[in-house]
């Protein structure tokens, strides 16, 4: 954590919104006493190593397909869909 005052985040913003991107924490003082903090939004990772995310995919729950079809037809309704053996790109109308 850093503490600054507000005239130098007025000078300096760019620089201390920079550092805030990076994870660092901001307290602003004014006339010596501690106003604000300034502080990331989120802990986001711009990076995710590859073996962390096939384990997340090894541990992802099953997708069950008639599932999925039973709850697209609920919310569009299934009265214009194309059937199971019918080929969806052949539109001969």
């Amino acid at each position: 954590m850093k503490t600054i005052t507000q005239r130098e985040l007025a000078a300096r913003s760019k620089i201390v919104l920079d550092d805030v991107e990076a994870g660092e924490v901001y307290h602003i003082t004014r006339n010596g006493v501690e106003i604000a903090e300034v502080r990331p939004l989120s802990t986001r990772r711009r990076f995710v190593p590859v073996e962390e995310l096939q384990q997340r995919w090894r541990n992802a729950p099953p997708v069950s397909h008639a599932r999925m079809r039973e709850e697209a037809d609920e919310f569009f309704g299934d009265e214009d869909r194309v059937g199971d053996d019918a080929n969806a790109w052949d539109r001969r109308d």
